[in-house]
Formats: C-alpha cells, structure tokens, sequence
C-alpha cells in the first residue's frame, strides 16, 4: 500500500482526510514543519498533501513555503499537493513554481482530490522511465531531443527542460523568432510521460482569425456555411497528449477567454455544440513577443498569462551563445552535405569570421537556411563567403561593413532576403513561409509586395 503524509495544522480536517484516504493509503498525518520532515525522512512518501497555513503562522503562509522548500531539498521527487483556502490562488501558484506538484482549494470535494492523489502516485511511479530516457542524452549537454549547445546559456535551458518535463505544469516558452520554441516544446514532450501519446501544434498567427475558433475546438456540422461534417479540432487531437500553442500572442482576445474557460475546466465546445468535451491535454505556448508588456498594453489577458506561464522558459538569441554558431554550422553543414550527396565540405577562414560576427537575426532558423544555401551552390569543397550569400562583403574589427548602406537599408536586406529564402524552402506554400519566419499570414502578404516580390505561387 502507497504511503501518503497529510501536513495540516487543524486536527478534524487530519482526522476526516486520515478516514477518507485510509482504504486506499497507509496515512501519517503532521501538524507542523518539524513533525512532517520527521515523518518524510522516516517514510519516505511519494505523495504529501501540504496546508500553507501552519503554525506558528496559520493566517498567513511563509511557514508553508518554508515547509514545501524543505520537503523539496530533503525528496526532491517527491509529489507536494498544496491545500489552499479560497483567494489564495497566486499562492498557490507561487508555490507551484517553487516546486509543487499541484495544488487544491478547501472544501475538499474527496472524490475529486483522491483523483489528484492517485494522478501524483501515477506520475511519480512512471518517473524512472523518464530517468532512463533522459540517461540516454549526452549529458555534456551536446544535444537534448535534438537541440544543439554547448553554451552556459542553452546548458540552463536544457536543465529547465529536464525539470519541468517530469511534471504537468504549464510552459511559456520565449524568444526571437528561429531560436528553437517548438524544439524545446518538443523536448519537454518526449521526456514526458506523455511521450506515448501525440504532440499537436497550432501556430496562432498563421491561421486567419475567422477560423482559428474551428480549428483549436473543432465544429459541429453545419454551424456554419461549408461545415458539411463534424471536424475535431487540434484541442481534441491533443487529448492524453501535448498542445503547443506557437505565437500565442497573436491569439485574438474572444479566443483568449475560451482558451482560458478551457485551461479551468478541461472541457471545450465545439464550434455550433453545446456538449461539453472533456480534454485532457498539457499547454506549452510560445510567443516571440513580450507577453508581458501585451498584457500591459490590454493586449493580451492577465489571467490567461497567469495560467500559461507557471513555468517561464527564456531562449537566448544566437548572438549571443557563443561557440554553439559554428557548432550548429557544422552539424548544418554535415546534414546538408549528405542529404545533396555533396562530397564533405569546411568552412573558409573568412566563412568562420563572417559566421561567428554575423548579428543573426533570424537565429538558427536563418543560420540553417544559409548554410543548407550553401551547400547547393558550392562546387567545391570549400564554403566561402559568396556561397553563404550574405549581404555584406568585409567585416572590420569584429564589425560588418555595408557599402554605403543606411542602417534601414540594411535591415531591409536582411528581412528581404529572409522571406525569399522561406519561400523557396517551402515552395511558395504563403502558411507554411509565414509559420517559419514567426509571422501571421496577412504581414508576410505585406512584405511581398513591400519588397515587391514575385508573386508566389499558391
């Protein structure tokens, strides 16, 4: 029988949860800090249920969180359950973040929190797959699920990946454009327990606003004109699974509060349905916008911020990780050379110059394209400067020069050259050009006939 501590200071509710819990559990229960160490050490419990309020400061809750850091540094796996009274939310989710599985609100409904306790028991007993998986990356930090790095930077992100890919908790997942958003979605979903299961993404500033609704919840046939059939939307697909909601700062605000309805009670309507839908899916969203000054601005809502970021993922810029540019421009270049059936290559020593000083501002995605780019047009098995097309010629003192370019001319270039080398990497498909370079597809419209571009082919 699995063992559970209840940390709770009132002794009816200890005495009501010991009853509750007793046929299916071996419960100790504790009133006070000390009492539940001396009974985690002793029993070693999977699952602890943990009341915020404990003496000596029952009205408030620092003497909780002092409790949850101890239990945490003491058991680090171990599954923390917080008990919380009503409008106490943005402690309990400052407790999450600290390190809490999950958390409860007083009453207790003890069906529903059995379903919570059994969850945790679940989750911990899976969690030596999950070590075996990870134990099976180079943990030298060379590649996670097929991230490359080797930089102090991509070395912290690939630990927060480890950590919040053992637990259920919802990941905000932040940077420019082609640094790796849904790769580390990715990431944390094959080290997950729900790795079985599918990985379904939504790019949000792809779709036209006056169909995004259809395809996150799904409609029912014939709510509206072409709605010849009943369609599941990519919520529903995510089901046991993980949805990863790209650019999720383009969500418009009508969508933003059914996606929060959806994130408080797990059920969806589809479009023209009155059912609800039970969906049990977890969240990773990502956004190259600063969610933060969007909910300032009105932009976007707080309390969805709130539920999308218990765990905040920062992706450092390409610039600014180091020796993991000419990393990354080998392992392209290896790639590129075998999938053309191009004899090996290297770089020049001017390529490694203008690669290593190169701004970057499409990040890795930009660094894969040129070198892929480059690989097609070299003939012989040197990379110099002219096959990797860049829009300047010399670099002085760590610095490019640009003939006689104004710093806009310059910008102009490089967003140029950037939405033709999408659009022949996907053919002229406009949805998938857009989705690449992290742009809706209404602005990337724009820019084609900004920098009046061939007309594309749909």
């Amino acid at each position: 029988m699995e063992k559970i501590i209840i940390v709770e200071d009132d002794h009816e509710i200890r005495n009501q949860l010991r009853w509750a819990l007793a046929h299916e559990y071996e419960v100790f229960d504790a009133g006070n800090r000390q009492e539940a160490l001396t009974l985690i050490k002793r029993h070693a419990p999977k699952v602890i249920t943990l009341d915020l309020g404990l003496p000596p400061d029952e009205e408030g809750c620092e003497e909780g969180f002092r409790c949850l850091e101890e239990i945490l540094r003491w058991a680090p796996a171990t599954k923390v359950i917080m008990i919380t009274g009503h409008g106490e939310r943005e402690n309990a989710l400052r407790a999450v973040k600290n390190g809490a599985y999950d958390y409860y609100c007083k009453p207790f409904d003890l069906s529903e929190l059995k379903v919570i306790l059994k969850r945790a028991h679940h989750l911990a007993a899976i969690e030596h797959e999950n070590s075996r998986l990870q134990s099976s990356i180079d943990h030298r930090g060379h590649n996670l699920s097929g991230i490359i790095g080797t930089s102090p930077r991509m070395l912290e992100v690939f630990s927060s990946i480890r950590k919040v890919a053992a637990s259920e908790v919802a990941v905000l997942i932040t940077g420019e454009s082609g640094t790796g958003k849904e790769l580390v979605a990715q990431a944390i979903h094959e080290l997950s327990a729900r790795r079985p299961k599918d990985f379904i993404a939504i790019n949000c500033g792809a779709i036209p606003e006056n169909l995004l609704e259809s395809e996150l919840f799904g409609h029912e046939k014939g709510s509206f004109s072409g709605a010849n059939t009943r369609v599941q939307g990519k919520v529903e697909y995510a089901n046991k699974g993980t949805l990863f909601l790209d650019e999720i700062g383009e969500l418009p605000l009508n969508l933003q509060v059914k996606l929060l309805r959806f994130l408080q009670v797990k059920t969806i309507q589809r479009v023209g349905g009155r059912e609800d839908i039970p969906v049990d899916a977890r969240i990773i969203a990502a956004s190259n916008r600063d969610i933060i000054k969007e909910t300032e601005a009105g932009a976007f809502r707080e309390d969805l911020y709130y539920r999308i970021s218990v765990i905040h993922i920062k992706l450092p810029p390409l610039r600014n990780r180091g020796e993991d540019i000419m990393l990354l421009a080998n392992f392209f270049l290896h790639r590129y050379a075998k999938e053309f059936r191009k004899r090996s290559r290297h770089f020049s020593t001017d390529s490694v110059k203008l690669l290593e000083t190169y701004e970057w501002p499409g990040n890795v995605r930009e660094l894969e394209n040129k070198i892929q780019r480059a690989v097609i047009m070299s003939d012989g098995p040197v990379i110099d400067p002219d096959a990797l097309d860049f829009s300047f010629k010399t670099v002085k003192d760590g610095r490019h020069s640009f003939s006689n370019l104004t710093l806009k001319d310059a910008r102009d270039m490089v967003e140029r050259d950037m939405v033709i080398s999408a659009m022949e990497n996907q053919r002229n498909n406009m949805a998938k050009s857009a989705e690449i370079l992290g742009i809706s597809r209404p602005t990337l419209y724009d820019l084609v006939k900004k920098y009046n571009i061939s007309k594309p082919l749909e």
